[in-house]
């Protein structure tokens, strides 16, 4: 486990000036875990009486707030028995009797007004409480903040910590998020901090405990490839690490090759952090930012779906918020695997009839065969699609999973307002002298839509620098035309030669 400083630098900081604040991160990210770590830091250097407590079975209750306050100060009560504490600093047993709507805040009072230190709590899931009963929790806690400096015990610093902002507890318990009364309970947060992803150096670091553990390496391949696939997400990194030393049993230095075995066995697995991922796929505040990031068309923004990408953005699906794109690959690959199923089981064609005889991915044949299956099925499929406007990448790359996924892997990249979406087909075979080759075919992926000009050009420049990274001297350029004018469907899948403007020869399919 790393130290909670290097990761949240700012937290220790706003404690020692006694602010309250937000600590908000996507799940699976060691927040919890951190939190523990940092309370009981704080508590060793002897100031400070540092607890932190779960506030999610409280949210079983709705909106009955004696029933909700009585249940935190259980879970309080449960977190300090189990601290280790001497007496002195516990609070006190049992709490004191105080009116509903009064009980929390008060017995906080009584405990602060007994401990010899300062007192300070971390409300771990905080924004498990709804409704009246998240705002009367939050209101107590203004109360005791205001009243603290007239000499009224309180604890000296509140960390709310949960999945969301601070503004998306507005929305949560009915309010406006973009508005803060004078009376709010949201009004006295000094800061809302976001619990980063790991660095590639904080990885390397993770990984190394393992070495020092175990005498078993990692090989900066295989770190760099683990940064690659997960932007340091905190849950992939540690699940990518079972995988490989316990699950697939890898003995010896662990390589990049065994990172992606493990990297396909945790999505075909579908472990529970990505299953809680991607059934919000369908939420519509999430669909109407994701949407428009895999079809590669612009976020449009306004006040109402800056709201949405920042819930998307604290659930982890995405980074950034002015240019949103998925938060790292294994979750882009994901997010397009289970948005098309349905495709996928339509397909019927035999994978391994697409091997050559030198033991190579026929892809000309594949996209002959992709032409037919479009014609048959791609109006239907096309209507049946939930993400209608990323229907036809959805479709395609569904449609190459299914056939390349037994024997190589698919690469796809895509982000809002790039009107694109480039794949990379990986195909291990080996060669005439034994030796283990990887071929790799290209291609780019392009919508023409109504009102719109021929994106053929477009797509041309597109693929060349996509080419150009990749070091190939040739790919496939597709477009699908979704015009009200285009060609009936059993006319559509036409193939012709182009060239880009670097000179490469290319393939252009229009469907």
């Amino acid at each position: 486990m790393l130290p909670p400083a290097p990761r949240l630098p700012e937290a220790r900081a706003l404690i020692e000036m006694d602010r309250y604040f937000v600590l908000h991160a996507p799940r699976q990210t060691g927040k919890t875990t951190m939190l523990r770590t940092l309370a009981s830091e704080l508590t060793a250097e002897g100031d400070i009486a540092a607890l932190s407590f779960s506030c999610e079975r409280a949210g079983t209750v709705g909106d009955d707030i004696g029933a909700a306050e009585t249940i935190l100060l259980k879970s309080l009560r449960r977190a300090a028995d189990l601290s280790g504490w001497p007496e002195e600093l516990l609070p006190p047993n049992p709490w004191p009797q105080n009116p509903v709507r009064t009980q929390f805040g008060e017995a906080l009072s009584a405990w602060c007004s007994r401990c010899p230190r300062r007192v300070v709590l971390f409300l771990d899931e905080i924004d498990a409480l709804q409704g009246t009963s998240m705002v009367n929790i939050l209101s107590q806690l203004r109360d005791g903040h205001n009243i603290r400096p007239d000499g009224y015990p309180f604890p000296t610093s509140v960390v709310l910590c949960g999945l969301r902002d601070l503004r998306d507890y507005k929305v949560g318990s009915g309010g406006d998020p973009g508005r803060y009364s004078p009376i709010s309970p949201f009004n006295i947060i000094a800061d809302s901090l976001r619990l980063g992803d790991f660095t590639a150096d904080q990885i390397a670091e993770l990984y190394d405990q393992h070495t020092q553990a175990t005498g078993q390496e990692f090989a900066k391949e295989a770190v760099d490839r683990v940064f690659e696939l997960t932007q340091g997400q905190p849950w992939l990194v540690n699940a990518l690490a079972h995988e490989i030393t316990y699950k697939m049993g890898v003995s010896g230095t662990i390589g990049d090759s065994h990172v992606e075995d493990a990297k396909e066995r945790l999505i075909r697995a579908r472990a529970t952090h990505l299953d809680s991922l991607v059934a919000r796929l369908h939420e519509p505040r999430v669909k109407r930012v994701i949407e428009p990031i895999v079809a590669g068309t612009l976020v449009a923004m306004d006040a109402a779906i800056d709201d949405d990408v920042s819930y998307v953005h604290d659930l982890g699906l995405i980074r950034g918020t002015r240019d949103p794109e998925i938060a790292n690959p294994i979750y882009r690959e994901v997010l397009l695997r289970v948005l098309g199923d349905r495709t996928e089981r339509q397909v019927r064609a035999d994978p391994h009839s697409f091997v050559l005889p030198d033991g190579r991915f026929d892809l000309p044949r594949l996209l002959e065969e992709f032409v037919v299956f479009w014609r048959e099925h791609g109006e239907v499929l096309i209507q049946q699609e939930g993400y209608h406007e990323a229907a036809c990448q959805i479709i395609l790359t569904a449609f190459l999973h299914r056939l390349v996924n037994g024997g190589g892997y698919l690469d796809r990249e895509y982000a809002a307002g790039t009107k694109r979406l480039d794949v990379l087909v990986r195909w291990p075979y080996t060669g005439t002298d034994g030796e283990r080759l990887m071929q790799r075919e290209a291609m780019e992926l392009k919508v023409r839509r109504a009102g719109e000009h021929d994106p053929t050009p477009d797509g041309l420049a597109q693929l060349d620098r996509y080419l150009d990274r990749l070091t190939l001297s040739t790919g496939v350029l597709v477009i699908f035309d979704r015009r009200p004018e285009a060609p009936p469907w059993k006319e559509r899948g036409g193939f012709e030669q182009a060239t880009t403007p670097s000179g490469r020869q290319v393939t252009v399919l229009c469907v």
